[in-house]
């Protein structure tokens, strides 16, 4: 399933005539409206020379979450670590930001240019533990591309 999207995020991220912008909400919109357990997608980026992340282009509920610290939340934690990190209950994360009290699961995976972890996305899901390997290697699937863009 997860395999079939592959060719359609190829061919938007190669739509130059879009701005990365355009293209990552593109993106997005095509990852939550294509999985059913994908609720809210979007991507961070370093923001700058500062230890921390900063909101990029997302599809979901809007959130308050715009800048993270490094280390803090798992989004802040993958900054750090360089691995991908995946919570099957969020509720049983001490070191868990909560977006919206309907998210169950959440899955970020790092994404690097260069060799240098300089953003990741984020999927939130409203369903308990939906996430596979298939997913991760899915999305490192995703963020190689998108490297490509930056």
């Amino acid at each position: 399933m997860l395999s079939s999207l592959k060719p359609k995020i190829t061919s938007i991220l190669a739509e130059k005539e879009k701005s990365v912008e355009n293209r990552l909400t593109e993106v997005c919109e095509l990852l939550k409206d294509s999985i059913a357990y994908y609720n809210w997608v979007g991507f961070y980026f370093k923001n700058g020379d500062k230890d921390e992340l900063k909101l990029g282009p997302y599809v979901g509920e809007p959130t308050d979450h715009t800048i993270i610290p490094f280390g803090k939340g798992i989004c802040g934690q993958v900054a750090v670590s360089n691995e991908n990190f995946v919570v099957p209950d969020v509720a049983a994360q001490d070191n868990y930001i909560a977006c919206s009290i309907t998210v169950k699961a959440e899955i970020v995976v790092p994404l690097f240019k260069n060799g240098k972890n300089i953003g990741q996305i984020d999927i939130d899901s409203n369903t308990p533990d939906p996430f596979t390997e298939e997913d991760e290697r899915f999305l490192e699937f995703v963020n190689e591309k998108v490297a490509e863009i930056l």
